[in-house]
């Protein structure tokens, strides 16, 4: 049921951000938000990370139902073995997938707005919130198995 509710935020979260920015951004100019670091841009996003294989929605489509099966097997055939810990990254990871599958399948394209600049001279892909789920729930949940899974830490059930 955490998982669930998680993954629900997420998806709420993350298409609530892609309505704004639709209707604020698009065909405006970017939002500085910290000059020469972080701003807000309307991006269609017909790739995947950092716009590599544009134009292939049939293979994302595939991908992602793959994905989502996973992550929900993973969850519903384990999940009173999993740490609260995993849940929660399960959730965040299946709710940043489903965002993203929603617009793909909604829109044929991904919304990113999220535009970062590192040393006034380095652009960060421009992102959104699922990116940010699905990329924090991947790193704790890699963390907490590589250090911490199996150990009495206070962190599992």
């Amino acid at each position: 049921m955490l998982a669930i509710i998680f993954m629900l935020v997420c998806v709420f979260l993350d298409q609530l951000t892609k309505y704004i920015v639709l209707t604020s951004l698009k065909g405006r100019p970017p939002v500085i938000i910290i000059d020469n670091f972080l701003s807000l841009i309307y991006v269609e996003n017909r790739g995947a990370a950092f716009g590599i294989l544009q134009g292939k929605k049939i293979f994302f489509v595939i991908i992602t139902v793959i994905s989502i099966a996973i992550v929900s097997y993973i969850l519903i055939f384990n999940y009173k073995k999993l740490s609260k810990t995993m849940i929660i990254s399960l959730g965040a990871i299946l709710g940043g997938t489903i965002g993203n599958f929603i617009d793909r399948l909604r829109l044929g394209y991904v919304v990113d707005f999220v535009s970062m600049r590192f040393f006034d001279r380095y652009d960060f892909a421009v992102f959104n919130l699922a990116d940010s789920f699905i990329v924090c729930g991947a790193l704790v949940l890699m963390i907490y198995i590589l250090f911490f899974e199996g150990k009495s830490n206070g962190l599992q059930n």
